[in-house]
């Protein structure tokens, strides 16, 4: 039997970077555009707001007539009106104020604004009870974005503030890269459709498939499904190919561990040069992972065992989404902390990703380790998320503080 040969899983993240490139890059309209990653730079064509704006509701004036005001001593005002919105603000002199409203134009002679709570009208005039200082509740030409100024950096995801920010700057169309195309085989002579309602002795449902197919979805792919591919390495070899080149992305579930019905391996081989990168990953659930680069496309062979399968897929078939999608590296996923409610061990050298459940009590947020085999399904669902044992480390202790990234 041939020994795996493991490699660290900071590494695979970096072949994965290494050998795999953006997708080609499409312009669509902006209301489409939302998940999508930018393809170029876009710098703003204006400035944002074009126009000095009030923050608050109040009265614009110039900020040294109100120099020295206060409850006692009142700055008295001339008011010349009212700023409706969505139009032109009229002209100030010295000793006079407009009405304006929050968001509006301010005159451009006015510096500042004071609060209406701040002041009373008499009459013609408005009494201001504070002093306020120049550029006080403004919001000025510019401030939020320059004419020219970078808005959005190739590689951004566009979520919806990004999609606001280029909706306010009259952008109405983005070059962004398009979503990757992944394409799902199942492997194993046992496997039969999830929708099967009766078993015949030995056979087991795909349960991975679906599951996959979400991960998928969420990580921003367009997925399709295969079906099962059976132990029949010419079979395999045909369909395998025929996938490869409508998808960006293929993935095998199953048929990834050491034995003689492997074939995964061997067809990575055949499906394009230069073939396997890594034959297995020092990382538990998953150790026996595979990844190819087949003629430049990305070929993953995930473990059967669902537990191995989801969390494998994860990490690293999520990674290379990412950089198909032209994501930028390390893109910042928050994670819970809480408190770990139990000793876990660990093999040293060994990336462990442990299955957790948060309970929330006394004010507290703790992990309670879920413990099983990577083939039991409720261990999964059972599991509000994942912690990290790096490999420098022989196992946590109860108590300690951890980070926990959630399932989604």
């Amino acid at each position: 039997m041939k020994l795996m040969r493991v490699t660290d899983p900071d590494d695979v993240l970096k072949i994965i970077e290494e050998n795999f490139s953006p997708l080609d890059s499409e312009t669509i309209l902006l209301e489409k555009a939302g998940g999508y990653t930018l393809a170029a730079d876009i710098n703003a064509p204006e400035n944002i707001p074009d126009f000095n704006r009030s923050t608050v509701d109040g009265y614009a004036l110039m900020a040294r007539d109100t120099f020295g005001a206060g409850e006692g001593i009142p700055a008295m005002l001339e008011c010349t009106g009212e700023v409706l919105m969505g139009h032109s603000a009229p002209s100030i002199s010295p000793g006079q104020c407009c009405l304006v409203h929050t968001g509006g134009m301010l005159p451009e002679e006015a510096d500042a604004v004071i609060m209406i709570e701040d002041t009373e009208v008499a009459g013609a005039m408005v009494q201001c009870f504070n002093q306020v200082a120049p550029g006080e509740n403004v919001i000025q030409k510019g401030e939020d974005l320059k004419k020219g100024d970078p808005a959005l950096t190739k590689g951004s995801q566009l979520r919806a503030p990004e999609i606001g920010l280029l909706a306010s700057l009259g952008i109405t169309a983005v070059e962004v890269h398009r979503r990757p195309r992944v394409g799902f085989f199942s492997t194993g002579d046992e496997l039969v459709d999830y929708s099967r309602p009766e078993l015949k002795p030995g056979q087991i449902r795909d349960s991975n498939t679906p599951a996959l197919l979400y991960l998928a979805g969420q990580a921003g792919a367009e997925a399709q499904y295969g079906g099962i591919l059976p132990d029949q390495f010419a079979a395999f070899l045909k369909e395998s190919k025929a996938m490869l080149e409508r998808v960006d992305l293929l993935v095998f579930s199953g048929g990834s561990s050491v034995g003689t019905r492997d074939y995964t391996a061997r067809t990575m081989q055949e499906l394009g040069k230069p073939g396997l990168l890594v034959e297995g990953i020092s990382i538990q659930p998953g150790k026996p992972t595979l990844l190819a680069n087949c003629g430049g496309k990305p070929v993953l062979g995930l473990p059967g065992h669902p537990v191995s399968a989801l969390n494998i897929f994860k990490i690293f078939g999520g990674a290379t989404i990412n950089r198909l999608s032209g994501r930028r590296e390390n893109i910042f996923k928050p994670a819970v902390k809480a408190t770990l409610a139990r000793n876990i061990s660990s093999r040293s050298g060994r990336t462990d990703y442990v299955r957790v459940r948060l309970e929330k009590a006394a004010g507290e947020i703790k992990a309670v380790p879920v413990f099983g085999r990577s083939g039991m399904l409720r261990t999964l669902a059972e599991a509000d998320g994942l912690l990290v044992i790096p490999p420098e480390k022989e196992g946590l202790t109860s108590g300690e503080i951890v980070e926990v990234e959630p399932w989604e």
